[in-house]
């Protein structure tokens, strides 16, 4: 079926994308496999090559593309060549760790971050996922207390999405233990943050190559600064930005309708709630 929602500038940056591929990407898949880890040169040719960052602001070093088409195309080019696990780690900080920030950071937090992301100097991730807290966010149990100037961090996250490779997490952290589902917030942790460090790499029965780990926070010290978004909102966010906008976009729900209701249970139980 010819599709005419693509034009010329989408299909010669879709040659780009293909020429990245067969140049960087499919000659080194097999081994990456093997030894279940995507090279991180990867990411900085992607970066070199314009396939990571196109949502970025100029300001910022991306390339300022709010067109979704092109990030479509790369993501069609990768399903194309069979490179999904390279795929899977480039979506994470195409579409939810530059999204976040992008959205919910300060003018300070925009710069400090997002040119390095825009190339992929630095790599970023966001940590939900507890060893006994899965689908239900209300039982993160991973706390983080604020100290005069600092925010100290205590817990585990696993099935992390870039966990190895990360240079920023967005943690989902435990603020106000007696706020119940108001007691969540968002904060930033990076990668030489004493008291952060990975535990196992995760082995996987697909995406062999795609980089999931295990993170430990213990007594790890961040910046004040470092909160991403409004404390106490964290939930909000997390349904907000960019992941509940999605779902409730006419075009993504075309494609993912039928994950809807599970989207509900993952971070929409608490809408009753009420998050003034």
């Amino acid at each position: 079926m010819k599709r005419n929602h693509f034009d010329d500038d989408h299909e010669a940056y879709r040659e780009t994308v293909r020429e990245f591929l067969a140049r960087e990407i499919e000659p080194n898949y097999e081994r990456w496999e093997e030894e279940r880890l995507v090279d991180r040169s990867a990411w900085i040719a992607a970066g070199k090559s314009g396939i990571v960052g196109l949502g970025v602001p100029e300001e910022f070093g991306g390339s300022g593309v709010t067109d979704y088409r092109f990030r479509h195309i790369v993501q069609e080019e990768i399903a194309r060549t069979g490179t999904t696990s390279f795929g899977a780690g480039l979506a994470l900080q195409d579409d939810i760790a530059i999204p976040y920030i992008l959205h919910l950071g300060t003018e300070d937090q925009k710069a400090r971050w997002l040119p390095a992301l825009a190339t992929s100097e630095r790599i970023g991730a966001i940590a939900m996922t507890e060893p006994g807290a899965g689908s239900d966010l209300q039982g993160v149990k991973t706390t983080a207390v604020r100290e005069g100037d600092e925010w100290v961090i205590n817990g585990q996250k696993t099935f992390i999405t870039n966990g190895i490779h990360s240079d920023l997490v967005i943690v989902v952290c435990r603020t106000d233990p007696n706020a119940g589902s108001k007691g969540f917030s968002l904060i930033v942790v990076e990668r030489d943050t004493p008291g952060f460090g990975r535990g196992r790499k995760l082995h996987k029965v697909g995406l062999a190559a795609q980089d999931t780990a295990e993170l430990v926070f213990e007594d790890a010290r961040v910046p004040a600064g470092n909160l991403l978004g409004t404390e106490g909102r964290g939930f909000v966010h997390l349904m907000e930005y960019p992941i509940g906008r999605a779902y409730v976009d006419a075009r993504i729900q075309t494609i993912y309708g039928g994950t809807t209701e599970i989207m509900k249970e993952i971070i929409g139980r608490d809408i009753a709630a009420g998050y003034a």
